[in-house]
C-alpha cells in the first residue's frame, strides 16, 4: 500500500512540476505579445518594402480589419520565436533530473542542430526562394492582365513557407538519427533513394503552393540535405567500426605464469579420467534403441543421427 501511494505521490509531483513549467512559458508569451504587437508594424512596413524593391510589387488590402489581424499575427509568431529559449529551457529543467549524462550531451546535440537547420531552413526560404515566388507570379502580367497582391495573401505564403522550409531542413537530422540509433539501416536507405526522392517530392507538393517552382524550390534543397545526412550517417558508421572501447570488453582473467605443474596435474588427470569415462561415437550401436520408446530404430538405424 505504501508503494502505491509512493508511485500516485511521485506522479503528483511530475504533473505539479510539468504545469509550473507550462505556466511559466504561457505568462512569458502573454507578457511578450503587447510589446510585440507594438513593434509589429514596422516589420510589416519592412516586409511590404522589401517585397516591392525586389519585385516591384504595391500591395494592398481588401477589408477594414484585415492589417489589425495581420500584425496580431505577426506579434503572436515573433513572440514563439523570441520566447522560445525560454520555453525550452523550461521544459529542459523539467525533463532534465531524470536523463543521463549521455543523454543529455546527446539532447542538447539534437536541439541545437535542429535550430540551426530550422534557422537555415527560414533565411533560405525568405532570401532565396520567396523572391523567386514573387518575380513568379509577376512574369504572368501583361497589358491587359495587372497584378494586385493583398499583404495578407503574401504575408501568410511568406509565414507558411518559411515554417515548411524550416520543417524540411530537418531531414538530415532524422535520417541521421534513424540510422544512428539503429532503427534503419545505411544500405537499406541507400538503396530505397527512388522512394525516398518521391516522398520529398509529394512532401514539397503538399506543403507548397501548386506551381512548380515552388515545390522545386523546396524538394532539391531537401534531397541534398538527404545525401548530407547519408553522409554523416556513413561517417559515423566507419569511424564506429574502427574505435575500440576497451569498457566493452569481457573481464577476462589473466592466466597466472607463476602457478607450479603440481597445481595443474590434479585437473589435467581428472580431465583425462573423465574422457576414459566417456564413451565416444564410436563405442554406440545406433542400431540398438536407446530406450524402450525409441520406435523404429532398427529400420532407419543408418539415418537416425542423435539431437
Amino acid at each position: 500500500m505504501s508503494s502505491k501511494q509512493d508511485q500516485e505521490a511521485t506522479l503528483i509531483s511530475h504533473l505539479e512540476a510539468l504545469r509550473r513549467a507550462l505556466l511559466r512559458s504561457i505568462v512569458a508569451l502573454a507578457i511578450g505579445i503587447v510589446p510585440l504587437f507594438l513593434v509589429s508594424p514596422y516589420v510589416l512596413d519592412w516586409f511590404c518594402e522589401q517585397i516591392a524593391l525586389q519585385g516591384g510589387v504595391t500591395l494592398h488590402y481588401f477589408s477594414p480589419m484585415e492589417v489589425f489581424l495581420l500584425q496580431l499575427k505577426i506579434s503572436a509568431l515573433l513572440d514563439c520565436v523570441l520566447f522560445s529559449p525560454y520555453i525550452a529551457w523550461n521544459m529542459w529543467q523539467f525533463v532534465l533530473p531524470a536523463l543521463y549524462d549521455n543523454e543529455k550531451r546527446f539532447i542538447r546535440s539534437i536541439v541545437a542542430m535542429t535550430s540551426g537547420l530550422f534557422i537555415a531552413g527560414v533565411a533560405f526560404c525568405l532570401v532565396v526562394c520567396f523572391p523567386l515566388i514573387v518575380q513568379f507570379g509577376m512574369s504572368f502580367a501583361s497589358t491587359t492582365l495587372q497584378p494586385v497582391f493583398g499583404v495578407s495573401n503574401l504575408v501568410t505564403l511568406a509565414l507558411w513557407l518559411s515554417l515548411a522550409f524550416g520543417c524540411m531542413f530537418q531531414f538530415p537530422l532524422v535520417t541521421y538519427a534513424l540510422i544512428r540509433a539503429g532503427i534503419v539501416n545505411y544500405e537499406t536507405v541507400c538503396s530505397k533513394r527512388p522512394y525516398v526522392v518521391v516522398a520529398i517530392l509529394v512532401l514539397a507538393a503538399l506543403l507548397t503552393p501548386p506551381d512548380v517552382v515552388s515545390q522545386l524550390l523546396l524538394g532539391v534543397p531537401t534531397y541534398l540535405l538527404f545525401e548530407a545526412g547519408l553522409l554523416a550517417a556513413r561517417r559515423y558508421k566507419g569511424r564506429a567500426l574502427k574505435e575500440v572501447h576497451p569498457e566493452n570488453a569481457p573481464n577476462i582473467a589473466p592466466r597466472d605464469s607463476t602457478a607450479t605443474a603440481t597445481e595443474s596435474e590434479p585437473a589435467q588427470t581428472t580431465a583425462t579420467k573423465a574422457e576414459t569415462d566417456s564413451p565416444t561415437t564410436d563405442d554406440i550401436d545406433f542400431a540398438a534403441p536407446s530406450s524402450k520408446f525409441q520406435v523404429g530404430a532398427e529400420k532407419d538405424a543408418d539415418k537416425w543421427k542423435p539431437y
